[in-house]
């Protein structure tokens, strides 16, 4: 009997084209904002998030999405993500914002304002229409086609969006590793990692304005997890520091996809470490697999 390998396959911005429903998202976040948590006007906001935005897009690496003091992502990682680190920097830069934010979310899980954003990005992308890449539905087709491949569909979210917005493309049910909560930072946590010719690491160095910072134990937890459940693990996404990193210091293949916000510095670390591959185009990612199985 063949070994069965686990294909973790990151939902938004891999299977999903999220940069085509980032626009809206923002849009969205920023009426919520206008209406029930700021009550300032809409007009004011929309310029103040597009002057943000502006001055992330000319210095990413000066910017990123922060969790409890460290970074979960650069800003520059995903179309997503640039929009959670731009409400992020505008929200922390007003006083008045952050004052209504705190009030808004009295009982944070991390801080106020990292635990606004996240309800504004689990909150409205649960009413987007899925926009699947084009080769998504037959790739998974061909995946499930095969004993020896199980595709997973990892998500940040608790699962109940995936498998709704997975149930239109009419594959019957796929596997969910939901809730791994990529962006949850722990500073405290004692956990190192043995790196070739770096020794104990916590914070993995990419480049000189780039690190990826390694202290996400539930996601850790849940990779973990399901190494138990096959013969091998391989984890397929669209960003490095999120999804990416960890599974390559655990030993772990990783295969990026890349897409049209994808940063040539995370490209060119994942096309250089013996553990990375780079995918073009999500439709080859079975005969991939089968490559480097």
């Amino acid at each position: 009997m063949s070994a069965r390998i686990n294909v973790v396959l990151d939902y938004d911005g891999t299977l999903t084209a999220e940069e085509k429903q980032a626009a809206t998202l923002a849009a969205k976040s920023l009426a919520t904002l206008s209406l029930e948590i700021l009550r300032v006007p809409l007009v004011r906001l929309e310029e103040e998030y597009w002057a943000t935005r502006q001055a992330l897009v000319a210095a990413p690496h000066r910017y990123w999405w922060e969790v409890n003091g460290l970074i979960a992502s650069y800003c520059d990682e995903g179309a997503f993500i640039l929009n959670t680190t731009t409400l992020q920097i505008m929200l922390k830069g007003n006083p008045h914002y952050s004052q209504a934010v705190a009030q808004a979310f009295p009982d944070a899980r991390y801080d106020p304002v990292v635990d606004c954003t996240n309800f504004l990005f689990h909150y409205h992308t649960a009413e987007l229409e899925p926009r699947f890449r084009p080769a998504t539905r037959s790739m998974l087709a061909r995946l499930i086609a095969r004993p020896d491949f199980v595709p997973v569909v990892l998500t940040n979210s608790l699962g109940d969006k995936v498998q709704r917005n997975l149930a239109t493309l009419h594959l019957g049910e796929l596997m969910i590793l939901g809730d791994t909560r990529q962006y949850e930072m722990d500073p405290t946590w004692e956990h190192w990692f043995s790196y070739p010719g770096l020794g104990r690491i916590q914070v993995l160095p990419v480049d000189e304005n780039h690190q990826v910072d390694l202290r996400r134990p539930a996601y850790y937890r849940a990779l973990e997890r399901e190494t138990l459940t096959a013969d091998g693990l391989v984890v397929v996404a669209d960003t490095l520091s999120l999804p990416g990193a960890l599974p390559l210091v655990m030993g772990i293949p990783f295969v990026l996809l890349r897409t049209p916000y994808t940063p040539t510095w995370c490209f060119d670390f994942v096309a250089n470490h013996p553990m990375g591959h780079v995918l073009d185009d999500l439709a080859d990612l079975p005969d991939l697999l089968v490559a480097i199985r």
